[in-house]
């Protein structure tokens, strides 16, 4: 497991980029934006399993128990 940070000029581009790494591992998605205080731009957390591929649509179906 893994924690990742992502900062970028605006909270889009940050999240956009948390976001695909769940492309790459299995991973919790971006987190809610933050900006640090006299620092540029905004960050995003993500947290991800580099030893699962991420999951295929379908493969997981909390409702089905």
């Amino acid at each position: 497991m893994v924690v990742i940070d992502v900062t970028a000029a605006d909270e889009a581009t940050a999240t956009q980029a948390a976001a695909a790494l769940g492309g790459l591992w299995l991973s919790t998605g971006p987190s809610a934006p933050w900006r640090t205080p006299g620092e540029p731009g905004v960050t995003v957390r993500a947290y991800a399993d580099l030893r699962c591929a991420p999951l295929a649509a379908g493969d997981f179906d909390p409702a089905s128990g």
